[in-house]
C-alpha cells in the first residue's frame, strides 16, 4: 500500500536473478485511429543454475492481446486465440506431462498485466513478443496513446517508435515527457502532413538515475497525443480491404442546454477523502454550468433528499445555493440506491410534462456512489428493471463508482441500459480531477439523435449506426463490411438534430485507400477488418451484459467466440494457447483474460496511476506560483487587474480609488493596437483587431483577433490567435491549437496552455489570454480573444501603452452624479489628469472566472475612446507591427 492508499505490486518487464536483457523494443503502428502495438524482449539467463524468467507487460484495459511469440534456444512458441474451453484441455493435457508454465492477465487502474513465466537451464537466450490492438478514443479533442515503461533495469538497447498514418492528415502531435526532467529532450517527434514517427531511445548511460548508477530511470507512462485534420463537418468515410470506417466529429457548433439530476451518494463509507474530493469536484462542475442549464441535486444516504424538488436554472444566486448545500453535506447512514434514482427520473419527468424542458435540450442522470444498496431495495436486477421501466427514451443516466468496494458492474449495465455509459472514480488525491475530467466529457451537448445510413445493397454487418448524443471533443465511428459489386464509391447519408436539423453526405472512393496504404512501410494495412472486429465483439459484449435471458446470453456469447477466434482476440470467452514442438512432445501455455473483479485491488494486481496532468484551475496571480520578489530600483508594482474583452473593452482596476473605469477604442480592423510598451524589461504586448461580419447600426464593431506578447530580453515572441498559437524563439518555432495542452520554457518566458494561455516573461509579467468561440455560421459575430493582465505584474518606469499608462495610478474624483437619459445608467464628471470628462456609470463583463457568462463588472464609463482618461489620442497607440514598441506621446 503507498502512502496515496493505493495498492501497488512493484513488478519489472523482466523478473529474473542473474540475467541479461538485451533488448527492450516497443513499437505501434496506428492508422486511422487504429493502434498494433508490439512488445520485444530478449535475455539470457546468465546465472548459474536454471531459473524461471518472467516477462511482464502491462497494457490498455480496451486492448485485445492478439499474438504472443516465445523463442526458447531455438524452439519458437507460437500463439493462437481459440475458444476457453478448447484452450484449457490442451493446456490440462500438457500440465499433466509437467511441461507448461502459465499465462496469465490481471486487472489494475487503467491498464492490465500480461505475465508469462518460462524456466531455462543456464546460458540460456529467451525472446518475447507481445502484440495488442486497440481503437483510439477520442476524448476532449484528443486521442491519447499510453505506453507504460517499466524496465527494473538499464537495457542495452531500449527503444520505442510510435508510427502514425491518418489520411486525412494530422492537426497536431505531442510527446508530453512524464519520465522525468533527465529525458525532457530524448523524443523526437518527425511530422509531415499525413505522418508522425515518434521515436525514444535513451543510450544506457541516459538511462541511469545518477551517473554512477546501476538503476534505471526509465519508470512510468510515455503518452502520444494527436487530432486529426476534418475538412468540414461531414465526417471522414475509409474503406479498405473489403470494410469501411466512418468517422464523425463535427466541431463549430453551439452546446446544447443540459437539464442535469446531480444524484450523489452521502452514506457512512463516504466520509473523509471521497466526500471531500466529489465536494471539490462538485462546486467546480456546478460553476460550469450556463444560464440555458437546468439543474437540482439529490443526495442519499437511508434516506433521500432533495436540494430543490424541481429543476431551477442555472443562474449564479441557485448555484451558489448549490454549492453551499453540498459543502455542508456530512456523510452517514446506509444506501438507497433504488428510491434516489427513481426520485431523479420523477424530477425529470415532471419537468418535462410541465413544459419546461427544450425538446432540443439533452436531460441526464449523473449518479455517484461508492457502494452496494443496503437499505430499500437491494436486488442489483430489480434496481435495474425499476429504473429501466421509467425512464423516457430521451434520458440518460451516468454512472461513476468511487473506489474499489462498488459494484461497477452493476453501475455500467444500469448506465448502459439507459443510453449512458459507467466510469470508475479511483479514491486517490486526484479523484475530484476525475470526477471533473468525466463531467468533461459530457457537459457539451453539440448533437441529438444522430444517425449514419448507407445504401442497403453496398453494406452489411454494420455496428451500431444510431447514436443518442454527439459530445463535444469526442468522435462517433461506425464500421462494416462492403457487399460485392460494381461500384467505385461508397457514400453514406448523416442526419442530427442539434439547434438546427443536419443533413450531411459523405463519399469515399472504394480502391483509393488500399493502394495509398500499400505505399506506407509503417501503416496498418488491415486496419479496417480489426476495427470493424474490434467495434463489434466489444458491442457484443455489452449487449450480453444485458441480455435478458440465458438462451440470449449463450446465442451471443458464441457470436464472440466466433469473432474473437476469427480475428484472434484474447477477451473474456477465449484465451490464447501458446504452443512449441521439439523432440520431447509440445510444450503448450495459456493466455487469459479474467473479468473485472469487484474491488479490483489487491487481490490480484495493483492500481498504477495514471499520467500527471498539470491542471491550471485559476490563473496564476490568483493562486502565486512564486515567490514574490522585493521590486526592484526604477520598477513599478502595477497596482491593477486589467482586462480588455469584447468589442475591445478596457476595463482598469484602480485600488486607491476603489473603482472600475471603462472604454471603448472605435479603431478599424487590421489595425494593432498597443497595450503594454515597456523599453525598460524589454515587454511590448500588443493587439490587433477583427471585424464583425457585417454592420450594425452603420458601425463595424471589432474585436481582438491576435494578441503578441514580445520580449526583446529574451528574443521569444508568443502570437495567439484564434486558430493556433504561435512560440518564435530565433528558429526554434513552435505551433499549437486550442485544443492542445501545453507547458513551454523558453528562455526565462513560460507559456501555459490549459483551456486558455497563460503567458509570464522573468516571473514579472503575466498574461491571460481567453478564447470566445461563437457559431460559425453566426451572421455577424467572430471568434475573439480577451486578454487579461496581472495586478502583479512589475514593470519599469518607462511603461507605457493604452494598459501601461496605468502601472502607476492616476489620482481622480467623481462628482455631480445624476440621472441620465437611460435611467438605469448615472451619469457624472470625472477630473482625471487635469481634464473634466463626462461618465456613465453602467455594467461591463469580466470573463476571468467564468467564461461562458462573465461576471458583471460596475463602472465608470469613458467616452469617445477614452479621450481624457488616456494620455493623447488613441491614434497614436496604432503600431506598424505586433512586435512594435511605442514611440513617446
Amino acid at each position: 500500500i503507498d502512502r496515496e492508499g493505493r495498492c501497488r505490486i512493484l513488478s519489472d518487464w523482466i523478473s529474473g536473478n542473474d540475467i541479461t536483457v538485451k533488448s527492450y523494443k516497443v513499437e505501434s503502428r496506428i492508422t486511422s485511429r487504429f493502434a498494433h502495438t508490439t512488445v520485444k524482449s530478449s535475455v539470457v539467463n546468465s546465472g548459474p543454475n536454471a531459473q524461471s524468467i518472467g516477462f511482464n507487460v502491462e497494457i490498455p484495459k480496451r486492448a485485445f492481446i492478439n499474438n504472443f511469440t516465445m523463442n526458447v534456444n531455438g524452439i519458437t512458441f507460437t500463439g493462437s486465440v481459440k475458444e476457453k474451453s478448447v484452450a484449457r484441455n490442451l493446456y490440462a493435457q500438457a500440465r499433466a506431462r509437467g511441461k507448461a508454465a502459465g499465462i496469465v492477465r490481471t486487472n489494475s487502474q487503467a491498464m492490465e498485466t500480461f505475465r508469462t513465466e518460462v524456466h531455462v537451464p543456464p546460458g540460456s537466450k529467451v525472446e518475447f513478443e507481445l502484440h495488442y490492438q486497440e481503437m483510439m478514443q477520442r476524448k476532449l479533442g484528443v486521442y491519447q496513446h499510453t505506453l507504460h515503461l517499466q524496465p527494473g533495469r538499464l537495457v542495452p538497447l531500449l527503444q520505442v517508435d510510435v508510427y502514425i498514418f491518418e489520411p486525412k492528415g494530422i492537426k497536431f502531435v505531442t510527446a508530453s515527457n512524464t519520465l522525468g526532467e533527465q529525458f525532457s529532450d530524448l523524443t523526437k517527434i518527425t511530422h509531415t502532413k499525413e505522418k508522425a514517427h515518434i521515436v525514444f531511445k535513451p543510450t544506457l548511460q541516459q538511462q541511469r538515475k545518477c551517473e554512477n548508477c546501476t538503476e534505471s530511470a526509465v519508470d512510468g507512462v510515455f503518452t502520444v497525443k494527436y487530432d486529426v485534420e476534418r475538412e468540414s463537418n461531414a465526417g471522414e468515410l475509409q474503406v479498405s480491404d473489403g470494410h469501411f470506417v466512418q468517422f464523425f466529429a463535427p466541431s463549430d457548433l453551439s452546446p446544447l442546454s443540459k437539464n442535469i439530476v446531480f444524484v450523489i451518494d452521502v452514506s457512512g463509507s463516504m466520509w473523509g477523502l471521497k466526500m471531500k474530493q466529489t465536494v471539490e469536484a462538485m462546486k467546480a462542475i456546478l460553476d460550469d454550468l450556463s444560464m440555458d442549464d437546468y439543474f437540482s441535486i439529490i443526495d442519499f444516504n437511508h434516506n433521500v433528499r432533495c436540494w430543490n424538488e424541481d429543476l431551477v436554472q442555472a443562474s449564479s444566486i441557485q448555484v451558489n445555493e448549490a454549492k453551499k448545500y453540498i459543502q455542508s453535506i456530512k456523510p452517514n447512514g446506509g444506501t438507497n440506491i433504488n428510491e434516489a434514482l427513481l426520485r431523479a427520473v420523477q424530477m425529470l419527468l415532471r419537468a418535462s410534462n410541465q413544459g419546461l424542458i427544450d425538446p432540443r435540450s439533452v436531460s441526464m442522470i449523473i449518479l455517484v456512489s461508492d457502494g452496494d444498496p443496503t437499505v430499500g431495495e437491494i436486488k442489483l436486477s430489480t434496481i435495474q428493471k425499476n429504473v429501466k421501466r421509467v425512464m423516457r427514451e430521451e434520458f440518460s443516466l451516468y454512472s461513476l463508482g468511487i473506489g474499489f468496494d462498488v459494484d461497477f458492474d452493476f453501475l455500467e449495465r444500469i448506465a448502459m441500459d439507459n443510453r449512458g455509459i459507467a466510469q470508475r472514480i479511483y479514491a486517490n488525491h486526484d479523484a475530484a480531477d476525475q470526477l471533473k475530467t468525466f463531467y468533461s466529457q459530457v457537459s457539451s451537448p453539440l448533437l441529438r439523435t444522430i444517425a449514419i445510413h448507407f445504401p442497403e445493397n453496398a453494406v452489411n454487418n454494420m455496428t451500431q449506426n444510431r447514436f443518442d448524443k454527439f459530445f463535444h471533443g469526442s468522435e462517433l465511428i461506425v464500421a462494416g463490411k462492403l457487399q460485392p459489386s460494381d461500384l467505385t464509391t461508397l457514400q453514406s447519408l448523416t442526419t442530427a438534430s442539434a439547434n438546427m436539423d443536419l443533413n450531411i453526405k459523405t463519399e469515399a472512393d472504394i480502391h483509393g485507400l488500399d493502394s495509398v496504404l500499400s505505399t506506407h512501410q509503417h501503416s496498418f494495412t488491415g486496419f479496417a477488418r480489426q476495427m470493424w472486429a474490434y467495434i463489434t465483439v466489444n458491442q457484443l459484449l455489452a449487449e450480453r451484459s444485458l441480455a435478458p435471458t440465458a438462451n440470449k446470453k449463450r446465442r451471443i456469447t458464441q457470436r464472440i467466440m466466433a469473432l474473437a477466434v476469427e480475428h484472434q482476440f484474447v477477451t473474456p470467452f477465449t484465451a490464447m494457447l501458446v504452443e512449441g514442438h521439439d523432440q520431447g512432445g509440445t510444450e503448450r501455455l495459456i493466455a487469459d483474460s479474467p473479468r473485472d473483479s469487484k474491488h479490483g485491488c489487491c487481490s490480484t494486481t495493483a492500481p498504477l496511476s495514471g499520467p500527471h496532468q498539470l491542471l491550471y484551475a485559476n490563473p496564476q496571480w490568483i493562486q502565486p506560483t512564486y515567490a514574490p520578489t522585493q521590486e526592484a530600483t526604477g520598477t513599478l508594482e502595477s497596482t491593477i487587474i486589467t482586462s480588455v474583452d469584447n468589442d475591445p473593452h478596457f476595463i482598469i482596476h484602480l485600488p486607491k480609488s476603489n473603482m472600475d473605469i471603462c472604454f471603448n477604442i472605435d479603431s478599424k480592423p487590421g489595425h494593432i493596437l498597443n497595450l503594454i510598451s515597456d523599453p525598460g524589461t524589454g515587454v511590448t504586448i500588443n493587439g490587433q483587431l477583427v471585424g464583425s461580419k457585417k454592420m450594425k447600426n452603420n458601425k463595424i464593431d471589432t474585436y481582438f483577433g491576435t494578441i503578441s506578447i514580445y520580449s526583446k530580453t529574451h528574443g521569444v515572441q508568443v502570437i495567439v490567435g484564434t486558430n493556433r498559437i504561435d512560440l518564435m524563439e530565433g528558429r526554434n518555432n513552435h505551433s499549437f491549437s486550442w485544443g492542445a495542452t501545453a507547458e513551454l520554457v523558453l528562455d526565462r518566458v513560460t507559456i501555459v496552455k490549459e483551456g486558455h494561455v497563460t503567458v509570464m516573461v522573468d516571473g514579472k509579467i503575466s498574461v491571460m489570454v481567453l478564447l470566445h468561440r461563437v457559431w460559425k455560421k453566426h451572421p455577424v459575430q467572430v471568434d475573439f480573444l480577451g486578454i487579461y493582465m496581472s495586478s502583479d505584474n512589475k514593470y519599469s518606469t518607462r511603461v507605457h501603452g493604452l494598459i501601461g499608462q496605468f502601472a502607476q495610478e492616476p489620482e481622480l474624483k467623481v462628482y455631480g452624479v445624476h440621472e441620465g437619459a437611460d435611467p438605469k445608467k448615472k451619469e457624472a464628471t470625472m477630473e482625471v489628469k487635469g481634464n473634466k470628462v463626462a461618465v456613465t456609470r453602467g455594467w461591463q463583463k469580466d470573463y476571468r472566472r467564468d467564461k461562458k457568462r462573465g461576471s458583471d463588472v460596475y463602472c465608470w464609463f469613458i467616452h469617445n475612446s477614452g479621450k481624457g482618461f488616456i494620455d493623447g489620442s488613441y491614434t497614436s497607440y496604432i503600431l506598424p507591427q505586433l512586435d512594435s514598441f511605442l514611440t513617446a506621446i
